[in-house]
């Protein structure tokens, strides 16, 4: 996701949807559960709306989650985010994260390996290679 440029007004939600490939229901969630740094400020009819600053940090919480983070992991990570000095616990999250996501990937390639000696038995049953 690329920081698309708010006008000075600020982006709608709907705008700021598009602009992080996220739903309107899942800002609106993430907004519920403490996910933005702040919440958006109000239009004077009552619309959120998104600051450049929101949509660049709703393209960390996209990230974050495509990594597989849960939500109450990235919500440690927010809160502590909104301290200051608290960079080493976020980097032991982030590194926590890490170790979890090679684990995962081991996994997968095993299934990955599994697959590829199937399709090798039925390539030689077929094919005769």
């Amino acid at each position: 996701m690329t920081v698309t440029e708010a006008p000075s007004e600020g982006m709608t939600i709907s705008a700021a949807a598009e602009a992080s490939g996220l739903s309107v229901d899942t800002l609106r969630y993430y907004e519920k559960e403490g996910l933005t740094l702040h919440r958006p400020e109000r239009s004077s009819s009552g619309q959120r709306r998104y600051t450049e600053q929101n949509v660049a940090w709703l393209g960390t919480l996209v990230m974050l989650r495509r990594t597989g983070m849960p939500i109450r992991d990235i919500k440690k990570f927010v809160e502590l985010y909104r301290v200051d000095g608290s960079e080493a616990d976020r980097l032991a999250i982030l590194e926590a994260h890490r170790r979890h996501v090679i684990e995962e990937l081991a996994e997968v390639q095993t299934h990955l390996e599994a697959i590829n000696r199937k399709i090798d038995y039925y390539n030689e049953k077929v094919m005769g290679r």
